[in-house]
């Protein structure tokens, strides 16, 4: 089915420079540097791969406005934020851990935000059905106070903030298949039940001391905190076990009126940060299971704002998956790796093991919540 999707793209977004590094350590003299990590590459590929292939005109162009200073200090402390500020207007710094930035990335991380909340106000002003935000820097690790893992300000938090405070809105749900857990967003609402969170990350990966599937929220917040920790080596198997089994019917008890998706491609098998195995069709039918409970829950509104993924050579297959997805059309592009699909593809027993204990705990919390507030 064709539906009206929008694109946000800026072509801005490319100049955030994170700087050279070993892996992710800065540079010491001590070891030959590279390029850092999350650079321009991954999305500048992907908006050419779109570009070549004539999809991005069948996609509404949506332009993105920065965010102001009040919209960020919804989830960010000032201090925080005049600390990037004045480091952007010199010669850059670091927003927190693992988070390098050069001069100018103030701006362009407020023009991210900014655009994650674009592209959700076109969609509840019906100028498309759902939107897909090709944003840099990511967002889903920044804390109140300080920027983690690549991340300066948390563009899915503050656009849930920016909706709940704007509009007549009163639950919203974020569901992050990003492989590092959504250590940020969830922060941002751990104590609120506006805002039903769920992660589906590799377990342990990054942060490494948070993502358990007992974090279920706290106070008001209590059960409406999931997280689905898979072990290393999880493929589309696990993941489709872990839609059908949480996150679906998560979002069908909760029954959000919008529904806003941190989506990093790190989980795919070509990914040098992460461990897990999937390909471009499992976001692909990630994406078709979100846009069938958007339907059925919130009228069609899904926000999908790009997150990580380092693989400059694969992340393009799986983004324009996404988008096809999406949009219902056809970009014609056919990923040169989907034979890779093999049995090890197939959900395993530890896998199962581990979505059980996120069925139990997670879910569980929610329904006893839920059965509360009632």
């Amino acid at each position: 089915m064709s539906r009206c999707s929008g694109f946000l793209w800026h072509e801005r977004y490319m100049w955030h420079d994170t700087g050279h590094a070993l892996g992710v350590l800065p540079p010491s003299g001590e070891f030959e540097p590279w390029q850092h990590f999350e650079n321009p590459e991954t999305k500048r590929r992907l908006k050419h791969l779109m570009d070549g292939y004539g999809f991005t005109e069948k996609l509404v162009a949506l332009n993105p406005e920065p965010a102001t200073v009040a919209q960020v200090s919804r989830v960010h402390r000032l201090e925080y934020i005049e600390k990037i500020r004045e480091l952007s207007a010199g010669q850059g710094g670091n927003a927190g851990e693992l988070t390098p930035f050069g001069r100018g990335s103030y701006e362009i991380a407020l023009l991210a935000a900014g655009g994650c909340i674009s592209a959700a106000e076109a969609i509840l002003a019906g100028e498309v059905n759902n939107a897909y935000a090709l944003v840099r820097p990511c967002g889903h690790h920044a804390e109140s106070d300080r920027g983690r893992g690549f991340c300066i300000f948390s563009n899915v938090a503050i656009t849930a903030r920016e909706l709940l405070a704007s509009h007549d809105l009163q639950r919203l749900a974020v569901v992050d298949w990003d492989v590092h857990h959504g250590n940020g967003t969830e922060s941002a609402f751990y104590d609120d039940p506006a805002v039903l969170t769920i992660s589906l990350h590799e377990d342990s990966l990054y942060p490494y001391d948070s993502g358990g599937a007992d974090a279920c929220g706290e106070g008001a917040g209590q059960g409406f905190n999931i997280n689905v920790p898979l072990p290393p080596g999880s493929g589309g198997g696990a993941y489709k076990a872990a839609m059908e089994r949480v996150v679906l019917p998560a979002l069908a008890l909760y029954r959000p009126q919008m529904i806003l998706v941190a989506s990093g491609l790190d989980g795919s098998t070509w990914d040098p940060l992460g461990h897990m195995l999937l390909l471009s069709c499992h976001y692909r039918a990630m994406t078709e299971q979100l846009l069938a409970a958007a339907d059925a829950l919130c009228q069609g509104r899904l926000l999908i704002c790009h997150e990580g993924g380092y693989s400059a050579g694969y992340v393009p297959f799986c983004g324009i998956a996404i988008m096809e997805a999406l949009s219902g059309q056809e970009s014609g592009v056919v990923d040169p790796f989907a034979r890779y699909e093999s049995r090890w593809q197939e959900a395993q027993d530890n896998q199962l093991k581990a979505i059980a204990a996120a069925e139990s705990g997670g879910l569980d919390a929610l329904r006893s919540a839920l059965q509360l507030a009632a």
